[in-house]
């Protein structure tokens, strides 16, 4: 055998190794179905495929459907003329066969973003219809149709109608210009701001194809602490270019508006919202961005939150601000997304009951076009938290849930933490505003108070990093997000199959437990981190790893211990009538639940109470016992996630394994060190000792006390 040349040797040596799986593709993976009886189901169900109509929406349904079926079952051909087993993808106003089928009542009801799926025969032709009101709707359900083979569900007799319970379903980008990205941690922005707008990286064609997939139809590009320099004509002109990406996906584009922006970018001496100059500012501002960006969806404002400008510096309420954007953006068919999350520059009794206190007494003063955007719960994206007491108090103001898939305060993307129980939870609790059923996704979705206007947002968790969000587990959240906000009501546990699914194998061996590792992280991370209604006691700042000693701030809500406040009688913050009686801002039944140490549901108790460290929890133990409990079960349970993991070794790609596996193992160690440091913190309050049979920590507190890490990633910009 001829010999190799060394250099030839040594070069394939060292050339970079092809990525099997690297998580690009998300859950968009159109692999060949490797089962056989499945895979010849289907062909005989499919003999090719037609998308009539020439939009550019639709032409991006021909180029998925061409993908996906070529992808999973080979070569299906594309055909010119109807026969046997063809599916058939287009609008009424596009076929001429789907128009003699006389679908119009059905997809009247479906609106103009929803979609039917269905199996008919036409001229004696058996054929799989794929069509909507508008061609958006028909790409959305090109989707769910492909998601159908990539699951392997049957297909041979389809009757899917499927349109979003929420209008706006919109992804929040943290993202600076300077393409650092505020709280992210899986790289930097994705908005390449110096090439644009004449460089198109592929990837926001990706992007908007994956928010698509799961009907996401909006994002806000730039961080609510927002940047002025957004709304000049140099970068307009790249945020255009932008969205001619992603309209024909319809994905629209928002911005952030910085309430200052008529002085910092206007040259005016004032940004007071009643001040006609201003008015008029903002009403030409808006002229200009729509004369660029045609669909421009609106505003995202933060005002009068942690240093940012607002109404408020000229003696304004919100309503005032809100609505002079609203009234600028109106003769366009824009809205403002005008956020909740405020606190006084006076630290209050209770920072929990601020944007209750300052935004109900405006219910009804707000524009038609206004969203009052609130987060889950009334702090800042706890690893749990009651839903938000302005949910269901504002009945004539149609209020916008705001979600964070970023895991700022659940591990970065060093933690496999699945979110969706989490925002299950929240969408799920009654309000009891109009009695029992007043849900929260019933008051998000506007069916409680009869609004036309609905919305949701997630904080991004997107970045720059191959796999588009740090950790493989954390498209989940992205996906989860996206399907809930199409439909409130699916279950975490069939929303995380189809993503399993989708993203790795349908073999079931791997599927059901990792589902259930999914269906469990939540509650495990809690247990660790934030046990029995504690919060914020998260490193300052940055937010990473534990330090409920945080004290000594030149605010008093920005320290852990204003949260837990832990003294030698026992734990937690008492917002019962007794103490601050936040609990007053939630309806009758609600408020009597969680004022009551007795009713209150335990993992809420040190939310609402302050509890004696021998008093008895419903397990026996006392309050110090069953918190030790919680924070070493909690670690018990990642390293039975790493024991689990381990087992599933082969059953998919190497790449993913290994790192999932290496991640998994961060966790383990943070998880302990979680424990160890509120333990051992929580220990010199309590006095008691750590229950028998526990593993007592190896390092003293000190140790945690003094560790600081001043490079984490994600920290927020200091202005």
């Amino acid at each position: 055998m001829k010999k190799l040349p060394l250099l030839f040797i040594l070069l394939v040596s060292f050339m970079p190794a092809v990525h099997s799986e690297d998580g690009y593709r998300l859950w968009l993976r159109y692999d060949r179905i490797n089962d056989k009886s499945v895979a010849a189901t289907y062909k005989k169900n499919i003999s090719g495929w037609m998308v009539q109509g020439n939009s550019p929406t639709l032409s991006l349904v021909k180029k998925e459907i061409h993908s996906g079926l070529t992808g999973l079952l080979g070569n299906i051909p594309e055909v010119k003329a109807v026969k046997a087993s063809v599916i058939l993808a287009g609008t009424p106003q596009s076929s001429e066969i789907i128009r003699n089928l006389n679908l119009d009542t059905r997809l009247q009801k479906l609106g103009r973003e929803g979609f039917l799926i269905l199996t008919t025969t036409y001229q004696g032709k058996k054929l799989t219809i794929i069509t909507a009101q508008e061609d958006v709707g028909v790409l959305y359900g090109t989707f769910h149709f492909l998601k159908l083979l990539q699951t392997h569900q049957p297909i041979n007799k389809l009757d899917i109608e499927s349109s979003p319970r929420i209008n706006l379903r919109v992804l929040n980008h943290w993202d600076n210009l300077d393409r650092t990205v505020e709280r992210g941690y899986a790289g930097f922005s994705l908005w390449d701001w110096h090439k644009l707008p004449d460089y198109i990286d592929p990837r926001y064609h990706d992007y908007a194809r994956a928010n698509a997939s799961i009907g996401i139809n909006g994002t806000v590009v730039t961080n609510v602490n927002a940047n002025a320099r957004i709304l000049s004509p140099y970068y307009l002109e790249k945020v255009a270019a932008l969205a001619d990406v992603f309209r024909p996906y319809g994905v629209k584009i928002y911005l952030t508006a910085r309430f200052s922006a008529p002085i910092e970018a206007g040259g005016l001496k004032t940004a007071d919202p009643l001040d006609p100059t201003v008015q008029q500012w903002w009403k030409d501002k808006v002229k200009e961005i729509y004369s660029l960006i045609p669909d421009f969806g609106g505003f995202l404002v933060k005002a009068n939150s942690e240093g940012q400008p607002g109404p408020q510096n000229y003696d304004r309420h919100h309503a005032d601000g809100a609505n002079m954007l609203a009234d600028a953006v109106a003769p366009f068919n824009g809205v403002v997304m005008w956020r909740a999350f405020v606190y006084d520059e006076n630290v209050p009794d209770d920072r929990a009951k601020q944007a209750y206190n300052e935004f109900k007494p405006l219910d009804g003063t707000f524009r038609k076009n206004i969203l009052i955007q609130v987060k889950n719960g009334a702090i800042d994206f706890q690893p749990r938290e009651p839903f938000h007491p302005m949910f269901g108090a504002m009945p004539q103001t149609p209020l916008m849930m705001e979600f964070q898939l970023t895991q700022e305060y659940t591990g970065f993307s060093t933690h496999l933490v699945y979110l969706a129980n989490q925002f299950k939870e929240c969408l799920d609790d009654d309000t009891y505003a109009k009695g029992k059923g007043s849900t929260v996704a019933n008051v998000i979705d506007g069916s409680l108070d009869n609004h036309q206007l609905s919305g949701i947002a997630g904080v991004a968790n997107i970045g720059t990093d191959r796999n588009w969000t740090g950790h493989p587990f954390a498209q989940a959240n992205w996906y989860a997000f996206g399907r809930l906000a199409w439909d409130h009501q699916l279950s975490a546990q069939s929303i995380a199959e189809e993503w399993l699914r989708m993203t790795f194998t349908n073999a079931p061996d791997f599927v059901n437990p990792v589902k259930e590792i999914m269906d469990n992280s939540w509650e495990t991370t809690v247990s660790y981190m934030t046990p029995l209604g504690l919060h914020h006691i998260m490193g300052w700042s940055h937010h990473f790893g534990p330090a409920p000693w945080i004290k000594d701030r030149h605010r008093a809500d920005w320290t852990s211990v204003y949260y837990h406040q832990a003294n030698k009688d026992g734990i937690g913050f008492n917002r019962s009538a007794t103490g601050s009686n936040a609990v007053a801002q939630y309806a009758g039944p609600v408020a009597e639940v969680f004022g009551s140490r007795e009713q209150c549901p335990e993992k809420f108790l040190l939310w609402f109470h302050h509890v004696g460290w021998s008093e008895k929890l419903k397990s026996g133990r006392t309050l110090w016992e069953e918190l030790c409990h919680q924070y070493y079960a909690g670690a018990d349970a990642m390293k039975a996630v790493q024991q689990k993991w381990n087992t599933l070794e082969g059953k998919i790609d190497r790449e993913r394994f290994e790192q999932v596996k290496m991640l998994l193992d961060i966790q383990y160690k943070e998880a302990i060190w979680w424990r160890n440091a509120c333990v051992l913190y929580f220990q010199t309050f309590s006095g008691m000792e750590i229950p028998a049979g526990m593993e007592k920590p190896d390092k003293a507190l000190q140790y945690y006390m003094n560790l600081e890490f001043p490079y984490a990633p994600g920290i927020r910009p200091q202005w």
